[in-house]
């Protein structure tokens, strides 16, 4: 089943008097479930296409479908209400609230709008994430008193609990050694796995690429390569997460 859908999307933008096409006429597919890797050097389009697929930017031209409706025809209110019940995103800066701990930051996207649900139900759901992403002996530290890689495991388990059908994740081990990187990626793609949840990274990292089932390459604000990999295998770490996430949040 098609999640999304880009149709001849082009971007431009306006820097002082100069246009800048970021995205030129770009078309793909997305399926429900993949782990999609858009790949392609520094300016090639990567960021601007995961704004334009998680509705942070609207395309100049062409269309962006989420779950076969064209965002263009979305009022900001139902913009705002799909990214926030739709589209979860993994910065590359993690983008935690400083104040809060590690299980506050996790539960803050909950508490948005009219969505938060029971008390228990949601502390339930909370600690769940925790327990995956292996946190529960830091769940009352703040993000300064943890690591790289712990950050990292906050920021997608937060990504994760509003329970989205896609995540959209930039550069996510960018600032990451390459072990951390690797056991981040393993838990990624163990959580894709058990929820079929469908991540979408944008990335300069070859071991994320070998991995994805899905290869998007930009060079210049197109599509050079688009292919699916049927033998594309689990990274190494697997132990990172512990137990096993279902649909409805339970370990």
């Amino acid at each position: 089943m098609t999640i999304i859908e880009l149709k001849n999307a082009g971007k431009i933008y306006l820097l002082g008097k100069v246009q800048v096409e970021a995205v030129k006429g770009v078309s793909f597919a997305i399926e429900k479930g993949d782990f999609v890797s858009i790949a392609g050097p520094s300016g090639s389009g990567k960021s601007t296409i995961l704004n334009l697929i998680g509705c942070i930017d609207t395309p100049t031209s062409g269309s962006v479908e989420i779950e076969g409706k064209a965002t263009a025809g979305y009022s900001d209110k139902e913009l705002t209400r799909l990214r926030h019940d739709t589209i979860g995103f993994i910065f590359q800066s993690f983008n935690l609230i400083p104040v809060l701990d590690v299980y506050e930051n996790i539960e803050f996207p909950l508490l948005l709008g009219n969505g938060k649900g029971p008390k228990k139900e949601r502390r339930e759901w909370v600690e769940s994430l925790i327990a995956e992403v292996g946190l529960e002996q830091w769940r009352r530290h703040k993000p300064n008193e943890l690591s790289g890689g712990q950050r990292q495991r906050v920021a997608t388990a937060r990504a994760l609990v509003t329970r989205p059908a896609i995540v959209l994740a930039d550069e996510p081990t960018a600032n990451l050694d390459s072990k951390t990187g690797e056991q981040i990626i393993s838990l990624m793609k163990k959580i894709n796995r058990d929820l079929a949840t469908t991540f979408i990274f944008s990335t300069h990292d070859a071991h994320i690429v070998s991995i994805a089932d899905h290869v998007i390459r930009l060079s210049d604000g197109e599509v050079v390569e688009n292919t699916r990999n049927t033998a594309s295998t689990v990274a190494r770490g697997d132990g990172v997460g512990v137990g096993s996430l279902s649909a409805t949040g339970r370990v």
